[in-house]
């Protein structure tokens, strides 16, 4: 087939690269399939008028006004590989027009629950302060070393958010036979019951369990909802793990709270990233850090061309889109996770 024959795809994958989301064979049946046309974010709107009536999907989320969107006559589907659904597009014509607008965030949930395990582990046993210590030669041995260490065997976890990723981290945690509460205004309580986990209130959730874990994306209704009230209604030493965005959260409020040793906490996720060299947080004992690396794993970039390969195989049969995760028409708009700088 003549390439001009072939479907064709606007790939615009900043912050990501094809190379980074394809794996060499992945990305050479891509070019086999579809003739690319490559370009940055900002040049969608700049591309040829043949090039943009001629498009079928796009890779990448890139702003589109409009008057673009007009343009694009046989657009089918929008390939969001950043993974946040960025509030720059008219997602309300893009349904009308029965374009899907899907995104392959599922990648992720796996490995950044796994790091939210490990983080909870290492809140429950101290082992990276044993570590330091140990290099130090200030290790305390034997039962001297844990005076502060509990199980996460049998305890009580608090989820604040249940999609992909509090679903994810539900299922690592179930060999360890915890008691676990979620609070999600989003989800009906049967969902939930069927995933194991008592519904519970926000204030519940936070005032009954050892751990409590957020993984709530940003909305335009729960920026910074986790603030000092909050905290002060945890249990004195419970852990509070930040997975999903600092948006969520009053960072300030929750430093507060660690250093008055009230709780202890762990994070992937800051206001601003990178953070400044200066930050407070970065000195604070009791507060576990990581540098919004999570889920930045190169077998979940990998596992992204997979999911685009296939799904566009099957809009190119007439099929809906499968492996991705499609927006909803009730809540893409309503979301406000800033995107992420860099892979």
């Amino acid at each position: 087939m003549p390439d001009n024959a072939l479907p064709l795809v606007i790939s615009a994958p900043e912050p990501r690269t094809l190379d980074l989301i394809f794996t060499p064979p992945q990305l050479a049946l891509f070019r086999k399939k579809y003739r690319i046309v490559e370009t940055t974010p900002e040049g969608v709107a700049g591309l040829p008028p043949d090039v943009l009536a001629a498009a079928r999907y796009i890779v990448g989320q890139p702003p589109i006004a409009p008057e673009t969107l007009e343009s694009l006559k046989t657009l089918r589907c929008v390939f969001n590989v950043e993974t946040n659904l960025l509030n720059n597009m008219p997602y309300e014509t893009l349904f009308q027009r029965g374009i899907h607008v899907v995104t392959t965030g599922l990648v992720f949930a796996e490995p950044v629950a796994e790091l939210g395990l490990a983080m909870a582990l290492n809140l429950a046993r101290g082992i990276v302060d044993a570590d330091v210590a140990f290099r130090q030669g200030k290790e305390l041995w034997g039962g001297d070393g844990n005076q502060k260490a509990r199980l996460l065997s049998g305890a009580d976890i608090g989820i604040i958010g249940f999609g992909d990723l509090g679903r994810a981290l539900n299922r690592l945690l179930s060999g360890f036979r915890t008691r676990t509460k979620v609070f999600d205004p989003w989800l009906p309580p049967s969902i939930l019951i069927d995933s194991g986990v008592e519904p519970a209130s926000l204030d519940d959730v936070l005032s009954t369990s050892d751990f409590v874990v957020v993984v709530a994306s940003v909305t335009s209704e729960n920026q910074g909802f986790l603030g000092a009230d909050a905290f002060a209604k945890m249990r004195k030493g419970a852990a509070f793990i930040l997975l999903s965005r600092a948006g969520v959260v009053d960072f300030q409020a929750l430093m507060d709270a660690v250093r008055s040793g009230h709780i202890v906490a762990a994070s992937d996720v800051f206001p601003e990233e990178p953070l400044a060299r200066d930050h407070p947080v970065r000195a604070l004992p009791g507060f576990l850090r990581s540098a919004h690396r999570a889920g930045a794993l190169d077998i979940a970039f990998k596992r992204m061309g997979d999911m685009v390969l296939e799904d566009m195989d099957l809009i190119d049969r007439g099929l809906p889109p499968l492996r991705s995760k499609r927006a909803e028409r009730e809540t893409v708009s309503r979301m406000r996770s800033k995107p992420v700088d860099k892979n």
